[in-house]
């Protein structure tokens, strides 16, 4: 009766005990280190309004496929900051700007601490990443100046002439070019803008396992 007894208690606290480790096994799905994490981002950000430090949230585009098993959904929340931010200058040098991934958080409830690098940015216009920290560059601004120049030039040059003939032009194309560089003082190049819908490509550089914060919340009723 006793033996009987003791086989009894020890199956039904195997069957208690099922869920806590499938629970466990879980919470210990692993991102290897080199996987690739494709986010869309929920926010905007921006070398003129953002600065170091400043959040940023995102959803994942694509899953995350870990041994044979969807580690990482999508619609998974990312969420991050920006490290480095530099403003475009007004005589040379363009906008740049850092981001990092921080943390991934499934609607179950499940997140990884993670370490990642920027490798690419699509839809934020003419910005490009580049370089081992993932710095996102802005457009240059310095055809554009160049164009500016020889515009303002030619302009004074045309004025020149007409008032003054040959010489004339050519006090009149010095003077327009020294306008035109001196309102380039005065002017900013272009700043990056990420705009919400911007597409952002981490590598994860850590192997990372996850750990369950928080059960999901209940489904509210109709």
């Amino acid at each position: 009766m006793r033996k009987w007894m003791r086989s009894l208690l020890a199956g039904l606290a195997g069957v208690a005990i099922f869920p806590a480790l499938a629970l466990g096994a879980k919470d210990t799905l692993t991102i290897p280190a080199g996987s690739t994490l494709h986010v869309r981002l929920t926010t905007t950000l921006s070398t003129r309004t953002n600065q170091n430090g400043d959040p940023w949230t995102g959803q994942v585009l694509e899953p995350i496929i870990a041994n044979s098993e969807e580690a990482v959904p999508a619609g998974s929340t990312v969420e991050g900051r920006v490290t480095f931010v530099k403003e475009p200058g007004k005589v040379k040098g363009v906008g740049e700007m850092r981001l990092v991934a921080e943390t991934i958080t499934t609607l179950e409830g499940t997140q990884w601490s993670i370490a990642a690098g920027l490798e690419d940015a699509q839809g934020a216009d003419g910005a490009k990443v580049s370089g081992e920290e993932g710095t996102i560059k802005g457009p240059s601004s310095k055809k554009g100046d160049a164009i500016g120049v020889g515009v303002g030039a030619g302009v004074g040059a045309a004025a020149g002439g007409i008032a003054m003939g040959g010489k004339g032009a050519l006090y009149g194309a010095g003077i327009g070019a020294a306008a035109t560089l001196i309102r380039g003082l005065f002017k900013r190049g272009k700043d990056i803008i990420l705009p919400q819908g911007t597409e952002l490509t981490f590598v994860i550089s850590r192997t990372t396992n996850a750990k369950k914060i928080a059960q999901p919340a209940d489904t509210p009723t109709q």
